[in-house]
Parts: structure tokens; C-alpha cells; sequence
């Protein structure tokens, strides 16, 4: 069990050395602002995205909250 893991932290590390030499790489590169500009870009289109989504449930939870009261007044007026 100790065995494995530390081979899981082992390859936790391994991977985390690689994605930094990476990132650095790209930071130092001539493709820096082309690169920081694409993440930015991302995170905004995924912000929207998230926000979108946010929306459609609260619309979808209002139906469903109007719906529900609607059914409870009609119950009521036919008891």
C-alpha cells in the first residue's frame, strides 16, 4: 500500500515538473502573447459558457417552481 503510493506521488511530481517546464517554455518563447492571449480568450468564452448554463437552470427552476404552484392552486380549487 506505502508502495503504491508513492509511486502515485512520485508521478504526481513527475507531471507537475513537466506542465511547469511547459508553461515556462511557452513563457519564454516568442508565442508568449499569442498564448496568453488564447487563455485569456478561453476563460472568457468559459466564463459565458457558465453563465449561460446558470441562466437555463434558473429559467428551468422557475418553471418548474411555477408549474408546481400552479398544480397545488388547482388541486385546491377542486377540493
Amino acid at each position: 500500500m506505502s508502495e503504491n503510493n508513492n509511486n502515485k506521488i512520485l508521478w504526481a511530481f513527475v507531471a507537475g515538473a513537466a506542465i511547469g517546464a511547459a508553461i515556462g517554455y511557452f513563457l519564454n518563447s516568442s508565442k508568449k502573447d499569442e498564448l496568453v492571449a488564447d487563455l485569456k480568450e478561453g476563460a472568457a468564452n468559459f466564463k459565458d459558457t457558465v453563465e449561460e448554463g446558470l441562466d437555463k437552470a434558473k429559467e428551468l427552476f422557475d418553471a418548474l417552481k411555477n408549474k408546481d404552484s400552479e398544480a397545488e392552486t388547482d388541486i385546491q380549487s377542486k377540493a
